[in-house]
């Protein structure tokens, strides 16, 4: 996303003709979708997106199963521990 950020920002900045930017080359201007690019094909092909949100989904597992486990009086919510 960072990379996109910087491409869109870049690309304006040219257009606008705002310096340093305007006298840039266009390939260092569109440089940051490259990146944007071979960034995506990194962490897809590595497994980096599924790893990351398989993570995300495991904490949001466990923060609902200690919210249920509070609510059912099995946690202390002050202690956080089991009874």
């Amino acid at each position: 996303m960072l990379f996109l950020v910087l491409g869109v920002l870049a690309v304006l900045l040219k257009w606008a003709g705002i310096e340093p930017v305007a006298s840039s080359s266009w390939l260092l201007v569109l440089s940051p979708f490259g990146l944007a690019v071979a960034w995506w094909a990194w962490a897809d092909g590595t497994g980096y997106t599924q790893r990351k949100a398989m993570q995300r989904m495991d904490e949001k597992k466990a923060a609902r199963r200690e919210k249920a486990m509070e609510a059912l009086g099995q946690i202390d919510p002050k202690n956080k521990k089991k009874r």
